[in-house]
């Protein structure tokens, strides 16, 4: 299989590399298990030194880096550039604090002295989206390498310079050679490095599709595994909510990322009372986004990914509104050679409609009328996915009982739903299992051993 850089803005193919056969693959995964030990006896303030060095070279590399994003996967380079930003930051926060999380925890029980040890399980395999290039990879390994584990890239075959970058800047930042390597492999050799046993571990974040292949690998070999999979997030407006913030915020949430992300607001959940006010304003703001080449500064919204995700984004608006929804602005296709989609929404979303029982990822946002606030409770929650979602109101006892109620990892009251490396981020149902970032996160892929004496 042959890996392509192909320029979502243009349709033209930049870069090509081949994927790796197994005596390639077997190679790697021999010299990680090898570093594997010495790193996991490693002293912490080795490994926080390594990570800051990390920090200090993505930001002095943020151009050249979000540069490669624009180009493999569209994203505005505005936001490229923040994205190399938070990466820094997540291998700031766990230098500064990883040693705390995993520190000794002492228990009293019939023993002279008892505790849990966090110690290391070893390599874990990371099979990593497109979306979020870099920081996907950098929500898992920095925890990860603050652990003592090791680490093996799994990427998406669209963003192959990402994936070499980042292992470069491991590379610069000093780490020993091996304790993070990318696989040049297709999803198609991925079963096989889970079920490999010089592999302990596999976290995932994409489809749901992946999620259930890779958990049903590394549950086959018997090995921890995390998944972020999809959402489709409600974003409840109530009757007392500022609306110009709720507009604001909503445009945000679902546009960001040319709309390409788990966490974007994609059901907004209307009552009565506010929805064509908001409506009014939100298509307002919407319509001003400025959509063009990502490159440019003043872009806001760029293409989309690949032509055959924004051709299934349309087949999903193009039926629903032949079921009965109505299209309010955008919902056309542009005819040009990127993979460009405007800002759109849709209106009066029912149940059986694509648009209501499937997660529309890319620049639509879809309207969901509710009968009053209990009614948007039941409909935030009337889907299989449950990632996150936010819910506006201007009484914040009244947002935190119906945040406590939606079936969702995160509940943001009057905020953008944003993963931050100071709370955990994960979801339920098919939105997957486990929790990355914070102290949950590292957690993830430890060994709680417990130590008894007498």
């Amino acid at each position: 299989m042959v890996m392509q850089t192909l320029n979502p803005a243009t349709g033209e193919i930049i870069k090509t590399f081949d994927s790796w056969g197994e005596s390639e693959i077997h190679s790697v995964l021999t010299a990680v298990a090898a570093a594997t030990p010495a790193w996991a006896k490693s002293p912490y303030a080795e490994r926080a030194k390594h990570l800051l060095s990390a920090a200090t070279i993505l930001r002095k590399n943020r151009d050249a880096y979000a540069a490669i994003i624009t180009e493999e996967m569209g994203k505005p380079i505005i936001e490229a550039r923040g994205e190399i930003e938070k990466c820094a930051l997540v291998c700031e926060y766990y230098a500064e604090h990883g040693e705390a999380f995993l520190a000794d925890e002492f228990l009293q029980s019939d023993a002279s002295k008892s505790y849990v040890a966090y110690l290391p399980l070893g390599t874990v395999l990371a099979v990593m989206p497109w979306n979020f290039p870099f920081w996907q990879v950098f929500r898992f390994a920095a925890p990860g390498l603050m652990a003592g584990n090791t680490g093996l890239l799994k990427h998406a075959s669209n963003v192959p310079q990402c994936a070499l970058a980042i292992e470069d800047v491991f590379r610069q930042a000093g780490f020993p050679d091996n304790v993070f390597r990318t696989l040049m492999i297709s999803a198609g050799q991925t079963k096989a490095v889970i079920e490999d046993e010089r592999v302990h571990a596999v976290t995932l974040t994409g489809s749901e599709a992946a999620g259930r292949k890779v958990a049903s690998a590394a549950g086959g070999a018997l090995k921890k595994s995390v998944l972020e999979l999809g959402g489709s997030d409600a974003f409840v407006v109530l009757d007392d909510a500022d609306l110009d913030l709720a507009s604001t915020v909503g445009v945000q949430s679902r546009y960001l990322n040319d709309g390409q992300s788990c966490i974007a607001a994609k059901r907004f959940i209307l009552v009565p009372e506010i929805a064509d006010a908001f409506i009014e304003e939100f298509a307002k703001k919407a319509q001003a986004l400025i959509m063009g080449n990502p490159a440019d500064e003043k872009t806001q919204i760029g293409p989309m990914a690949r032509h055959d995700l924004r051709d299934e984004l349309h087949g999903q608006v193009t039926d629903s509104i032949k079921a009965g929804a109505k299209a309010v602005f955008g919902c056309e296709r542009p005819d040009n050679n990127g993979a460009f989609y405007p800002p759109s929404m849709i209106d009066n979303v029912t149940p059986g409609m694509r648009a209501y029982e499937e997660e529309l990822f890319g620049p639509v946002a879809i309207v969901i009328r509710a009968r009053d606030e209990a009614d948007a409770l039941r409909i935030a929650n009337d889907h299989k996915y449950g990632l996150g979602g936010s819910v506006w109101t201007g009484d914040n006892d009244r947002g935190n009982a119906f945040a406590r109620r939606m079936q969702s990892g995160a509940t943001f009251v009057n905020g953008l739903v944003k993963s931050d490396p100071r709370l955990p981020f994960g979801g339920v149902k098919a939105s997957g299992y486990g929790r990355e970032l914070s102290q949950h996160g590292i957690r993830e892929f430890v060994n709680a051993k417990t130590i008894w004496i007498r």
